[in-house]
């Protein structure tokens, strides 16, 4: 697996490429590491400080809804908190996608 993860933050797709790059020099205030694995998971995008799993997702995630969905409960159950965003959305409205992480890192600090 993290053989994979190195080979995976290589070769991001154009979406994470793209939101990695905003996350990297945006001012958030947290530090978010990419293709990081979760224990058996490698996750695209995680805020460890925060609990805070930030996933992009391409053509294939329409083939495996459900495993997604079984991944998303198997991290909430380990604690983290899971925000799903379409390759489109980064793409098009990265504004409202930092916003979205933004509002979800402060829902965070409050608990």
């Amino acid at each position: 697996l993290i053989e994979n993860a190195k080979g995976m933050r290589k070769e991001p797709t154009e979406a994470e490429g793209f939101l990695w790059q905003q996350l990297r020099n945006k001012n958030l205030d947290e530090k978010f590491r990419r293709q990081h694995l979760i224990e058996d998971f490698i996750v695209d995008f995680v805020c460890l400080s925060k609990g805070l799993v930030i996933e992009v997702d391409g053509g294939i995630h329409d083939a495996q809804q459900e495993y997604d969905e079984q991944r998303t409960l198997i991290l909430n159950e380990k604690g983290f908190k899971v925000i799903r965003f379409k390759n489109e959305e980064v793409e098009q409205d990265i504004n409202q996608v930092l916003t979205t992480i933004k509002n979800k890192i402060e829902q965070l600090k409050e608990k």
